[in-house]
């Protein structure tokens, strides 16, 4: 199966989630990280503003911020594929451009390089359990982690992971993921399957 299809696919079956569950689960995937050693060691967190029917992230932005933490969000140029994550410190600080993303105001928020980021919060549809990922097609992600050194885990629900995606040379796998059920170690599961 083709990424395109599979991706279609898991979107289908997430739209299909009920909306308290969505919430639910939401809730136990973001208690779960904000457990982790690398979030609450983390002074800079990398994430996205969650759209439906994606993890919501708003709740983790939040507690963040609750512990002075800052919060970087990307700024995307769809002409380069490049993204320039930027500190907000509320939501105020953002604007919706397209596709109905919302991303950082430039004059209302401040640029970090990504040695400056600790924990990286990567997006995606399907993820197998040794962290490869099918994202929303536009490559931006796999850019950036080629030159991100730092955590880098993602957030999904179990029914988002399955056995086998396809893996061109250029994807970048993620260390952890987190689910309503389980933190998987995707370097452990690496490491087995060598």
């Amino acid at each position: 199966m083709g990424k395109q299809f599979t991706r279609t696919q898991i979107l289908e079956v997430m739209n299909d989630i009920d909306r308290l569950a969505h919430a639910d689960q939401s809730r136990k995937i973001s208690e779960q990280l904000c457990l982790t050693e690398g979030f609450k060691a983390a002074s800079t967190v990398g994430i996205t503003i969650s759209r439906y029917p994606e993890v919501d992230t708003r709740t983790i932005i939040e507690h963040a911020w609750a512990l002075g933490k800052r919060v970087a969000v990307p700024r995307c140029n769809p002409s380069t594929k490049e993204m320039d994550f930027r500190i907000i410190n509320s939501y105020d600080d953002l604007e919706i451009v397209y596709m109905n993303l919302q991303e950082p105001i430039i004059d209302r928020s401040v640029s970090v390089r990504p040695d400056e980021i600790d924990l990286q919060v990567v997006p995606g549809v399907v993820f197998t359990k040794d962290g490869y990922r099918i994202g929303y097609g536009g490559g931006y992600y796999d850019r950036y982690l080629c030159t991100f050194h730092g955590n880098t885990l993602s957030l999904a629900f179990d029914l988002q992971v399955v056995e086998k995606i396809p893996i061109e040379t250029y994807d970048q796998p993620v260390g952890k993921i987190i689910t309503e059920t389980a933190i998987i170690d995707c370097e452990a599961v690496r490491e087995e399957n060598d």
